[in-house]
């Protein structure tokens, strides 16, 4: 069997970050003679290392094509496109995985126990009149129960919060009361303090917190949104805010990137904006990731993380 051809394709700034990662684990995959490039003849091509807005849009031309390995968790930017007949695999990464917990655990504790108040009380006012409850009594609900929203889950579990976790499709999972389906959603918000967005950007999840949805929650609920930006109706977050039924939303994500300057969430008192950096994939452990795809793929096993085209992720 001859070498495979893997074509890296994302920004070119990229490669020499992945490069040597890359080959590293290919030879510990036992495919060192792998033909690793950013240029080659599409009809060679076996496997494509993929970024959505690398210049690689058009997958006709390549004829051998065995699999295209996403570099990115999210494949909205992909699944749709018509000419990729190939199968699709997304990026679980276990540096990216542990980022976002961090991150989300980080901002979870920073709401339960109301760092902003002194964090950006320092006018010289004692402000010592307010106890958060302990973290058993602070219920939290994760929308999104895949690989990512079910690690936050259970790291918050660790901590003693009471999880629960919503999913389109019925999932089981030790410590974290599981809900699914447009009734499981009402009931997965309305006890949750602190709700948790890290489901994918489909038709069926857009705008999945909106006006009745935000009304569901307990009155000064808070949102964290590592997810996606569409998930969340603007209009609606805002008029919640304005209301007090939410008491504070942290966003990482939005429906347009870089957020404009003139975007009313920057000025909001109630909004944290932060730049899309809830967790980035790493080049060490997501080559890890694509190195085993290719090794499957060519011992003809099947291969890690295949996006359902039909589901959008």
């Amino acid at each position: 069997m001859s070498a495979p051809t893997i074509l890296f394709a994302a920004k070119p700034d990229r490669w020499p970050t992945y490069e040597p990662h890359l080959r590293r684990a290919l030879a510990a995959a036992g495919i060192s003679d792998a033909n690793l490039t950013t240029q080659a003849d599409p009809s060679d091509v076996d496997y494509i290392v993929y970024a959505p807005n690398s210049e690689v849009q058009d997958f006709t031309p390549y004829t051998k094509l065995k699999a295209v390995l996403n570099l990115w968790a999210g494949v909205e930017n992909v699944t749709g496109n018509a000419t990729l007949t190939a199968p699709l695999a997304r990026m679980v990464d276990t540096g990216l995985t542990d980022g976002m917990v961090e991150w989300c655990v980080g901002h979870t504790l920073r709401h339960h126990l109301g760092m902003d108040t002194h964090i950006h009380g320092q006018d010289g006012i004692w402000r010592n009149g307010s106890v958060p409850p302990l973290a058993r009594n602070r219920p939290v609900t994760v929308l999104g129960l895949g690989a990512l929203g079910e690690a936050v889950a259970q790291a918050l579990h660790g901590l003693g919060f009471p999880v629960s976790g919503w999913s389109r499709s019925p999932k089981s999972i030790a410590n974290v009361t599981t809900h699914h389906g447009e009734e499981g959603l009402q009931a997965a918000l309305s006890r949750a303090e602190i709700v948790i967005l890290l489901l994918p950007d489909t038709p069926a999840t857009e705008n999945i917190l909106n006006a009745k949805t935000l009304a569901a929650l307990p009155e000064g609920a808070v949102l964290i949104n590592p997810g996606r930006g569409p998930l969340i109706d603007d209009d609606a977050l805002l008029a919640a805010l304005d209301s007090g039924q939410i008491g504070h939303a942290t966003l990482d994500v939005f429906r347009q990137e870089p957020l404009p300057e003139a975007h009313p969430f920057w000025a909001h008192p109630k909004i944290t904006v932060t730049p899309h950096i809830a967790s980035e994939t790493r080049p060490e452990t997501a080559s890890e990731t694509v190195a085993e795809n290719i090794r499957r793929g060519e011992a003809g096993e099947p291969f890690l993380h295949l996006v359902d085209r039909n589901l959008g992720y």
